[in-house]
């Protein structure tokens, strides 16, 4: 048993090691920003996951963190001179100051009503950034100072330089993802998620944990911000902190398979490339990548509740022979 675990483990290995390299082989620039956009949003469920997955808090709001990391690297480096590799941190920790001002005030809440919480919480900071026109450009957002080549300030002219990162972002919050869901602190939030109060009846602070969730889930998810705003040189309000944006990365992890390590990922590889097909096909069409999510949505939840990681499952699940006792 333990043999072809291993012997999976390796195949799995295999499998993204060969997905993760083919996109640097095609020299295609358009396919090499799809990859990267692809990798944005799985490590975006990723950072969703910990709050929305693992500990079960299902936030619409994560536009917030994002846009607070885009805008305060850009700032940061635009204004300052800063480069975005430590604007990024300090976004991160922006972001996990927003966490606590709104955790403390809507964690006590549950299910659509910390839902729409999450989703006022954005919509303040939207309004308020849009309203800030000498500090942070206003409606007409902040442009990103084009240095062209230059890593050390987080910018290159090749699509790889972006990918590779990406890549190590991803794999970064898989590792984050995994240590959680193995950690004593992991099995806490699941039985946060499973019955809160039976979880609170046994003595678990769900409180402390929400919020330590909801913490490293928002520093996560800034950071992605600011690789954003360094790939697409430009931010503005609608862009990074819009509503549709918090909903699209709840829709990614949670059509993937909320509360494990692989579903955002998967995800993100069924959606991102099918909202570009989406696009080609419907020439531009307002509303069609949405109208595809809401349809994806649908079926994957009508099939499997649980999300593409259970179909996988059910799909590869070899039958257990019986053995005869004597």
């Amino acid at each position: 048993m333990a043999a072809q675990g291993s012997k999976h483990s390796l195949l799995w290995g295999a499998l993204i090691a060969v997905l993760a390299i083919a996109p640097l082989l095609t020299g295609n620039q358009y396919l090499l920003s799809i990859a990267v956009m692809t990798l944005l949003y799985a490590y975006l469920a990723l950072s969703w996951n910990v709050l929305g997955g693992i500990a079960g808090q299902l936030s619409l709001g994560h536009s917030a963190y994002f846009g607070i990391g885009a805008y305060a690297s850009t700032w940061f480096f635009v204004h300052m001179g800063i480069s975005p590799w430590i604007g990024m941190w300090i976004g991160a920790a922006l972001a996990i100051v927003a966490a606590v001002i709104v955790g403390l005030s809507s964690l006590h809440l549950r299910g659509a009503y910390f839902a729409l919480a999450t989703i006022a919480s954005a919509m303040v900071l939207k309004t308020m950034v849009e309203n800030a026109d000498d500090l942070l450009g206003g409606p007409r957002g902040m442009e990103v100072t084009l240095l062209r080549d230059a890593p050390w300030q987080f910018q290159s002219t090749g699509k790889e330089f972006y990918y590779v990162i990406a890549l190590v972002f991803v794999v970064l919050a898989l590792v984050i993802n995994w240590r959680i869901l193995r950690s004593r602190y992991g099995y806490y939030l699941a039985a946060v998620r499973n019955d809160q109060d039976a979880a609170l009846a046994l003595g678990v602070p769900t409180t402390r944990y929400k919020l330590y969730a909801a913490m490293i889930s928002a520093a996560m998810t800034a950071i992605g911000g600011t690789f954003y705003a360094q790939f697409v040189l430009f931010v503005s309000p609608d862009k990074v902190f819009g509503a549709n944006l918090g909903v699209v990365i709840a829709v990614v992890c949670i059509i993937g398979g909320r509360g494990t390590l692989w579903g955002p990922v998967l995800g993100a590889l069924l959606l991102l490339p099918s909202e570009e097909l989406a696009r080609s096909f419907s020439g531009g069409l307002l509303g069609a990548d949405m109208m595809l999510y809401g349809l994806l949505l649908m079926l994957v939840i009508w099939y499997e509740p649980r999300g593409l990681v259970a179909i996988f499952q059910r799909w590869f699940k070899r039958p257990v022979r019986q053995g005869v006792t004597k």
